[in-house]
């Protein structure tokens, strides 16, 4: 099925490129490849960057791959008279449409539902280049000009909002998104495989209609018929779920087993007189599939109609490089799992060097490489001992409440990427600015090897990957709090930051660990957030890196906060919702500030709670 896989790494490629050497976007350069017919159009509501880390750009070059005539049109105007959903007329197989990077609303909207100032996935940062809920506005501008013409929807918005889901923006539950967009398929989670199927179909003469047993894709139907091969789960339709909030907090924990287990079951969902139908995913890609994705021919720059424009997206992540895709720590408040999955996929040495390489060629290199990461660094090549065991597993995390017993934590592998990238001619210095599990390096497993590459990878972790700040998400310090969010107690932290100080006086150097920490979320109560403020206190922390937690599609925190219910459990959970709740959390961040302190004070006598006053202020 995947004919875009080949058995070794691309060469490193040119830097001086042409206009064609990008996907078009324009009538100009169709008519320069001598194009007078498209397969497929890609509507994104990103600025088209031609770079592994932007959804649209592995799509396109993917469908290119296959000897397609792919087009992109990066955010078309809606608001005119949709002359760019016009001018490139309609293509022979189908439109796709992805919101971007982002769900349009996190994009645009901040926790406190503040429209945002800029867009980094914009030229200069520009916002109000996307419409909001973009798939949908896209999907429903293209309907009506070209009826006719099948639509496939996917990225974070489309995957994550596939199922009835609470939309915080507009404080309500919304259907599926393929209710109000009217696509004919979904794709969610990471397109390649699914992608691979549906254009295999099309090929076997199958229309869109027909499209029905491709992994990973989701349809509408109005009755749905037994599968041969896979079990189905019937969840809570939508109109009981509008009436019912613990009827609809029972839907996510099947939602996310499903999502995660290696073997999965189909989920259905009525709404009216429809079913969306959600197929199971995908089993993971092989490291040779992944390479074979990120080893297409990328420019890996903004395409030239940005010349003299800056895209801040691009700019923090031009010059690093993603090692591997998923993460099983199932953070309730995180959607990585739920879009790339538990299974971790690496990326080989060889492909990894193979693009940095590529990186040094680039005009204004100057030798630093900002991450050597993924969606959390430090797991790469991580996976079950015994695979067969991952294969009934049907827990959301590897690593919480402990790190599961099959799990294989041994950093060497990651050890020996890093060595290898800073042996290379022009590499100065690699630092890994995307998050760390600490937790990971602070278990103590079965396996030695393992246990002594924990001590490695810290130790050079700090003294060589380091630019003078290292951030990590402790996230909170209460225990109640934690274990709602799946992440590790407080003392992981404490003792992390131990070990990073003691390195730090070894080496003389003077560096910072910067830590993230999250209010309003689930559980959190006032008495929490001093606590976290007092214990932050003592460690002589003046934080900077928080935020209010914010409810976005298809996270445990999120059906919480919505429904009240723990999904699993169907017990109460405490939430603060309200404008001044959160400001009276929030505010304890900031407990060494003057104009705080009084109301600080008051909070904690509403609470009684004197001893906590007497500690922190």
């Amino acid at each position: 099925m995947a004919s875009y896989i080949n058995s070794g790494c691309s060469p490193v490629k040119k830097m001086n490129y042409q206009l064609t050497d990008y996907l078009p976007t324009t009538k100009k350069e169709l008519e320069l490849r001598g194009w007078d017919e498209l397969d497929v159009i890609l509507f994104s509501g990103d600025a088209y960057i031609d770079h592994p880390a932007f959804g649209a750009a592995v799509i396109g070059r993917l469908m290119e791959a296959q000897g397609l005539k792919v087009a992109i049109v990066p955010q078309p105007n809606w608001r005119d008279d949709l002359r760019d959903f016009k001018k490139l007329g309609r293509p022979r197989l189908f439109f796709a449409v992805t919101a971007g990077n982002m769900d349009s609303m996190v994009n645009h909207y901040t926790a406190n539902k503040r429209l945002r100032s800029d867009d980094a996935y914009s030229p200069d940062g520009k916002p109000h280049f996307r419409p909001d809920y973009a798939t949908i506005t896209y999907c429903n501008i293209l309907k009506k000009l070209y009826p006719e013409v099948p639509v496939l929807i996917g990225g974070i918005e489309a995957s994550l909002r596939r199922f009835t889901h609470y939309d915080y923006w507009s404080d309500k539950l919304m259907p599926g998104i393929l209710m109000d967009s009217k696509a004919d398929l979904l794709v969610y989670g990471m397109g390649e495989k699914p992608l691979m199927g549906i254009l295999s179909a099309l090929k076997s003469g199958k229309s869109f209609a027909e499209i029905r047993d491709v992994p990973q894709t989701a349809y509408l139907t109005k009755a749905v018929a037994d599968h041969p091969t896979w079990k189905t789960k019937e969840l809570v339709d939508h109109d009981t779920c509008l009436k019912d909030k613990k009827l609809y907090a029972s839907n996510f924990k099947y939602i996310e087993v499903e999502s995660n287990r290696y073997d999965a079951d189909r989920l259905i969902q009525r709404n009216g007189n429809k079913y969306i139908v959600v197929n199971p995913p995908f089993q993971p890609l092989t490291q040779g599939e992944l390479d074979a994705s990120f080893d297409l021919p990328y420019t890996r720059l903004p395409h030239p109609k940005y010349r003299g424009k800056t895209i801040p997206a691009f700019e923090m992540i031009k010059f690093s490089v993603n090692l591997h895709r998923g993460c099983f720590g199932g953070c309730a408040f995180c959607t990585i799992s739920a879009h790339q999955g538990k299974f971790i996929v690496s990326r080989s040495k060889e492909s990894i060097v193979n693009e940095v390489k590529q990186i040094t060629k680039m005009p204004d290199f100057k030798g630093y490489l900002s991450d050597l990461g993924g969606p959390s660094a430090n797991m790469y090549e991580m996976r079950g001992i015994d695979m067969e065991i991952c294969k009934t597993c049907k827990k959301p995390s590897c690593i919480h409440p402990k790190v599961c017993f099959n799990l294989n934590t041994d950093h060497t592998p990651l050890l020996d990427v890093y060595r290898a990238v800073d042996q290379l001619p022009g590499i100065k210095k690699s630092f890994v600015g995307s998050g760390i599990r600490y937790d990971i390096l602070l278990s103590d497993v079965k396996d030695k090897k393992a246990n002594e590459s924990h001590t490695a990878y810290t130790r050079e972790l700090i003294t060589k990957h380091v630019s003078g700040r290292l951030k990590i998400a402790p996230e909170h310090s209460s225990e109640k709090v934690l274990k709602l969010m799946r992440k590790p107690g407080f003392e992981y932290f404490q003792k992390f930051k131990e070990q990073f100080d003691q390195i730090n006086r070894e080496k003389g150097l003077n560096q910072q660990l910067i830590p993230y920490f999250i209010s309003s979320h689930p559980a959190c109560e006032p008495d929490d957030m001093a606590d976290l403020a007092i214990r932050t206190k003592e460690m002589n922390f003046k934080l900077e890196q928080v935020q209010d937690f914010t409810p976005t599609p298809m996270t445990l925190a999120t059906e919480i906060y919505y429904s009240g219910y723990h999904p699993y459990t169907l017990e109460q959970v405490y939430t603060p919702k309200t404008k001044e709740e959160k400001l009276n959390q929030r505010m304890f961040f900031f407990w060494y500030k003057p104009e705080y302190k009084k109301d600080i004070y008051k909070t904690l006598q509403k609470v009684n709670r004197p001893d906590l006053i007497k500690k922190l202020l």
